[in-house]
């Protein structure tokens, strides 16, 4: 089992105005997005556990796509309408994760300074990297940028997230929608700029490791 992580922790956003079934909806959303991050560059090892009534944590062996997933676990959530949303706080560290992948189980500074992160963000902030610095930086954009996605942009830009260099023609086909209307979302998303940050990102921690 990997000993290194980056843990997002995060809860719903005015969730004491979603009825039982919207929550559990929600929280499932994230769950099964988790699952699909499992998958990425052929397999990583992830763990989700819900926290709590509205709360839930995201263990991922793999930190430097931590923004691109807090991005698309957003991202998923928003699919189901323009009033969902979640806070999301990010740490990178080591950690030790159960063999049951269940993060209620784990231990180690990344669980812990997510964990801690969460409970401090300001109230307008809704979401936030403890690195500081230019991840910091980034993710306070990011939270800025997504936080104003529509439902249709939110699908297109989930769909272009993973797996990078999607071809947008591939992405208007899946969601029975022309390429034009894709990329219309896509702009209005700001994810031309964002994919641009994330793949920066992630080429400097490749050449950092």
């Amino acid at each position: 089992m990997p000993d290194r992580f980056a843990v997002l922790t995060g809860d719903l956003i005015d969730s004491s105005d979603l009825s039982a079934a919207q929550l559990d909806a929600a929280l499932h959303a994230l769950e099964e997005t988790a699952r699909g991050i499992a998958n990425w560059e052929g397999g990583i090892v992830t763990g989700f556990a819900r926290r709590g009534g509205d709360g839930w944590q995201c263990a991922i062996a793999a930190p430097s796509l931590s923004l691109r997933a807090a991005l698309i676990l957003r991202a998923a959530l928003r699919e189901l309408g323009k009033s969902r949303a979640t806070r999301i706080a990010i740490a990178e560290g080591t950690g030790t994760l159960p063999d049951d992948r269940d993060p209620n189980g784990a231990h180690g500074a990344a669980f812990t300074d997510s964990g801690r992160l969460l409970d401090n963000l300001p109230a307008h902030v809704g979401m936030a990297h403890a690195a500081g610095g230019a991840l910091g930086a980034t993710a306070r954009l990011a939270d800025h940028i997504s936080n104003g996605w529509t439902p249709a942009q939110a699908r297109a830009v989930r769909l272009m997230l993973w797996p990078r260099g999607r071809i947008r023609a591939q992405a208007a086909k899946q969601l029975g929608i022309t390429r034009q209307a894709v990329n219309q979302a896509l702009w209005g998303a700001g994810f031309p700029a964002l994919d641009d940050a994330l793949t920066l990102i992630e080429q400097e921690d490749r050449q950092a490791d």
